[in-house]
């Protein structure tokens, strides 16, 4: 009875409360997905060439008004805002920015990313997997199961379209938060330390707990590694033992694409992992949730992890979900729990 109560005031909650995208990679697609890893790369390669297109653009206006001594100030404006609005468009911000518009903007938590990954069709072929509701996890909870997104595999990893929403529209928000905190004296660490508590609120509150009962780790990994996108487009860095060059650069005072290959290669593979996946790096599900879920686990996706993997034991999959508890030894924001829902103590609990 108190399981059913619960249930029914989040049934409740969902009915005031916007929409949360939840995810379901415990059970596995009946066929291997495609990888549409370098597909989503070359769409997020074009958004980036329109963004820079734009800035570029207004960067030609700014400097035919300095170039011309009878500057028309009604049409140009004075000098000095032409000169510090020509300096803001060759900062990464700007950047930032404009890549973040043609990606990551919209309702949340509906992105322009995140409804191209809902729509288009892949050259690869099955691109995406949505269990049926029967065999969801979520099939105590309707709402939840309404707005899941489905599963895909970029770079040999699976984990559901909404982690590419969350890449584009948090991980600018936490980009925001970080440059603020860096403005205002801050160190690397503790700005991001502080983006990362935001997002750590937000997970408990209206994005995640509150509204569909489940604390995504993985929602939190997928924040962290877009604001490591937005603040790497510009300069050169290293992921985890990748380096990765800057993507864009400065020549004759215009954006261009870096010329060098390993930039378009290396665009978002870098930031792709197991840890974008909720079977394996573990979500935090509220009680009756919770039960409901280990036991659709236990019944029906256990059977096929088994079948999939027959040479992994119980501690090959603890192993994979601790190595999750960070990205690259940066801590993301992951949430400890001794009543996790994993592979190894529900597969393989004896």
């Amino acid at each position: 009875m108190k399981t059913l109560i619960i249930i029914l005031y989040i049934l409740l909650i969902h009915s005031a409360v916007a929409f949360a995208f939840e995810t379901d990679q415990f059970n596995l697609p009946p066929v291997p997905l495609a990888d549409i890893g370098d597909e989503v790369s070359e769409y997020t390669e074009e958004n980036i060439l329109k963004a820079i297109f734009k800035i570029n653009g207004d960067i030609s206006l700014i400097q035919k008004c300095l170039e011309n001594n009878a500057v028309n100030k009604a049409k140009c404006g004075p000098r000095e805002s032409l000169l510090k609005k020509l300096e803001y468009l060759r900062s990464e911000d700007a950047v930032a920015r404009e890549v973040f518009k043609l990606l990551g903007d919209g309702i949340i938590p509906f992105t322009k990313s995140g409804s191209w990954m809902e729509s288009h069709k892949f050259r690869g072929q099955p691109a995406r997997y949505k269990t049926s509701f029967k065999e969801s996890i979520f099939v105590f909870l309707p709402a939840n199961y309404f707005t899941i997104s489905p599963t895909v595999n970029l770079y040999g990893s699976e984990f559901g379209t909404d982690k590419i929403a969350h890449f584009f529209q948090q991980g600018y928000a936490y980009y925001k938060i970080y440059k603020q905190a860096a403005a205002q004296g801050l160190s690397a660490n503790d700005a991001s330390k502080k983006a990362v508590k935001w997002g750590k609120f937000t997970e408990r509150t209206y994005y995640g707990t509150l509204v569909g009962g489940v604390y995504s780790n993985a929602d939190l990994c997928a924040n962290f590694v877009g604001m490591r996108f937005y603040q790497e487009l510009t300069k050169a860095s290293k992921v985890g033992v990748a380096e990765r060059p800057a993507i864009l650069a400065l020549k004759n005072g215009s954006w261009m694409f870096n010329e060098d290959a390993k930039a378009k290669e290396l665009l978002l593979k870098p930031y792709i992992s197991d840890h974008l996946n909720e079977a394996l790096n573990s979500s935090i599900y509220i009680p009756g949730l919770r039960s409901s879920i280990r036991g659709i686990v236990k019944k029906r996706s256990c059977p096929q992890w088994r079948a999939l993997y027959p040479n992994l034991k119980k501690e090959d999959f603890e192993n994979t979900t601790k190595s999750l508890m960070l990205w690259h030894e940066e801590d993301y924001g992951f949430k400890k729990s001794k009543k996790f829902i994993t592979i190894s103590n529900t597969c393989f609990a004896n």
